[in-house]
């Protein structure tokens, strides 16, 4: 009997090596899909805690608004108090992006924390096209964000807009009176933005050839 040890075939081999190389390739890949899988479900909390944290989050909490929120936004409202040993300047600012005409009806009012107060923003769609657009909203100073309460506000929503169209909206809001007493102005700007694949642009005019006589 032949006692000499077998030699694996090169070809053998090179099969052995492959098959360990594939086995490290989908390995590898698994992770890889494992962890774009975790990056996409933490994505949208962490986006939410990032806007939170610039004042530039229309889905923050404040803004999460329903019928039964609004309702006891107003029932919290009867019962703050109103603060009338000081007051804050509220100034409003507007910032298109797009082609269109979008600003306050007024630049600045002076509240006093605690009382309800209600301004305008007029627009008007200047395109020869209907557009969905969306407003949203930013604080300066960040940390005013938490003390400012808006009761009505048109950026809660998307619109859908004619061309030529105009809208005056509201914006029905308080400042908390535990708003830090070194805050005295307070600014609040909105972007208005067109949200896109939403309507479709205006085709183009198809030409009718003329009739051969």
């Amino acid at each position: 009997m032949d006692d000499t040890p077998r030699q694996d075939k090169p070809q053998d081999k090179r099969h052995a090596r492959l098959r360990r190389d594939n086995w490290r390739m989908f390995g590898k890949l698994s992770v890889i899909v494992a962890a774009m899988g975790a990056f996409g479900y933490a994505l949208v909390p962490m986006y939410e805690t990032i806007c939170d944290a610039l004042g530039i989050n229309v889905l923050s909490v404040s803004e999460r608004v329903t019928t039964a929120g609004l309702s006891g936004s107003r029932e919290r409202k009867q019962s703050t108090q109103v603060d009338y040993s000081r007051k804050v300047t509220v100034e409003f600012d507007a910032n298109s992006r797009g082609p269109w005409d979008f600003k306050p009806a007024q630049r600045s009012v002076e509240v006093h924390p605690g009382e309800l107060t209600t301004v305008m923003y007029e627009f008007r769609n200047v395109q020869d096209r209907t557009m969905a657009a969306q407003a949203i909203p930013s604080y300066a100073p960040m940390q005013a964000m938490p003390h400012f309460n808006k009761l009505e506000c048109f950026c809660f929503n998307e619109y859908v807009l004619k061309p030529g169209e105009r809208k005056a909206w509201p914006v029905v809001f308080y400042i908390d009176p535990k708003l830090p007493k070194d805050v005295t102005t307070i600014t609040l700007s909105y972007t208005f933005f067109e949200v896109s694949g939403k309507v479709a642009p205006k085709s183009a005019a198809v030409a009718v050839p003329e009739k051969v006589l």
